[in-house]
């Protein structure tokens, strides 16, 4: 565990060593901004409007008592959405489609000996191929859990029209009260370090992949694995130390 630890951090810092050419390290940061952001939308579009339509369903069932106010369903989905569905279940989704493919990426040039050519002729092959995809990725995460925050939110103003349970305006009116700025900030805080997180264990599983075809595929399961575990982990730290 302590070496492979070890290995870990050594990689992230030759990594983020000065690169010799910065041009070429910012066109390649701004094509994996691309395929990590625009690439996500569609699977973070269909889960944040399902999860947050459910998340108000359900609030709405359990709060069938008369006294309790219906705008109450609001105010809980609001901060279930943005202080844990948006950002930790986004990340879990992304650490799948993502971070396997930033694995299987690097392992398929590791074991096609593309890494090695790098490496000959001189070029620093983590700080080409693993930096642009983790600052991609902390720059890329915040901004696909904002747009899943207000996807959540409006997934369950739909549910109200849709179910009746709640009326919008009573939902309308729980989302606008009682909203706390430190949610947003937390959620940000979390996207950022779940973004770090895949991207560098997926980036590391990858460019120490041995063998053929078969490692490729067992390194990026090994990466989805263990991010999601990380992540899951850094999201208790999180909430425990901001909130």
């Amino acid at each position: 565990m302590f070496h492979s630890l070890g290995r870990y951090i050594l990689l992230i810092r030759l990594s983020f060593k000065r690169p010799e050419k910065f041009k070429v390290y910012w066109a390649e940061v701004m094509r994996e901004m691309v395929s990590i952001g625009v690439g996500s939308l569609g699977i973070i579009s269909i889960i944040s409007v399902f999860i947050g339509a459910a998340t108000t369903i359900q609030v709405a069932f359990q709060l069938s008592s008369p006294l309790v106010p219906r705008s109450i369903a609001g105010s809980i989905a609001r901060d279930s959405t943005i202080l844990e569905f948006s950002p930790t279940i986004s990340a879990l989704v992304l650490a799948g489609r993502v971070g396997s493919s930033i694995a299987s990426q690097i392992g398929t040039m590791r074991v096609t000996e593309q890494i090695d050519a790098l490496e000959i002729m001189g070029v620093n092959a983590p700080g080409f191929l693993i930096a642009p995809k983790i600052l991609a990725s902390i720059c890329m995460f915040p901004i696909l859990v904002i747009f899943s925050i207000a996807l959540g939110i409006g997934g369950g103003y739909i549910a109200c029209i849709a179910s009746g349970d709640v009326s919008p305006a009573d939902y309308l009116s729980g989302v606008h009260d009682g909203f706390n700025p430190l949610t947003i900030q937390v959620a940000l805080v979390k996207a950022t370090v779940f973004g770090f997180i895949i991207s560098s264990i997926c980036a590391y599983q990858g460019f120490y992949t041995e063998g053929g075809a078969l490692e490729v595929g067992q390194s990026a399961t090994r990466g989805v694995v263990y991010s999601c575990v990380m992540v899951l982990f850094a999201d208790l730290m999180i909430t425990r130390i901001m909130l």
